[in-house]
């Protein structure tokens, strides 16, 4: 591949990425109920808010799911796919396999947001565990749901609490083994998939 194709890549995998990571978190927040007059709720909002709204009017949620986000993330997944597939020279693909590698990246991108989140959370509870920063606060309302089922089984050994470990561990497996191995089963390429 030659240097501005893979320059290319790099720009779209990047840029793609954090839009795609934009838009599940507002999936994740809303899921989570987390505040929605929160400042980065705010941003993440407009930030998703164009091409969100169109979905809306079409695709309306389902039990408190915003059906619409999901759609806009596994289609913002797929073009970004068939670009850098274009770009890296394999041509146009199957639009059904596609949309299954879009599944894998995402359910990678979901992992990925709640393990790098649950290492922001540990080291936040270590160095400003009373903090009221808006940041700080939109990800224990993100995170303390997920953790919700580890508490239960894991309960706390006097003041230290240790089932942010058993979270970490469930995610770390999903990240190394599960996503990986489904991935290779679909023939998904790992270089050129985003999220993954």
């Amino acid at each position: 591949m030659q240097t501005m194709a893979q320059m290319a890549i790099y720009l779209i995998k990047t840029l793609g990425s954090l839009y795609l990571m934009v838009v599940l978190l507002r999936f994740l927040l809303q899921l989570s109920r987390a505040d929605f007059y929160n400042p980065i709720s705010q941003g993440i909002s407009k930030a998703t808010n164009p091409l969100l709204l169109p979905l809306r009017r079409v695709i309306p949620g389902l039990f408190g799911i915003d059906l619409a986000c999901l759609v806009l993330a596994l289609i913002v997944q797929w073009v970004l796919l068939q670009v850098i597939l274009m770009i890296a020279g394999y041509g146009f693909f199957n639009p059904l396999m596609l949309l299954a590698w879009s599944v894998v990246g995402l359910l990678a991108m979901l992992s990925s947001i709640y393990f790098w989140g649950m290492i922001i959370y540990i080291i936040a509870s270590w160095v400003a565990p009373f903090s009221h920063n808006p940041a700080l606060a939109l990800l224990r309302q993100l995170i303390e749901p997920v953790m919700a089922p580890f508490r239960k089984i894991i309960p706390p050994l006097g003041p230290i609490d240790i089932s942010p470990i058993f979270l970490m561990l469930a995610l770390n497996l999903i990240n190394q083994f599960v996503i990986p191995a489904i991935a290779q089963f679909m023939g998904a390429p790992r270089g050129l998939m985003i999220g993954f």
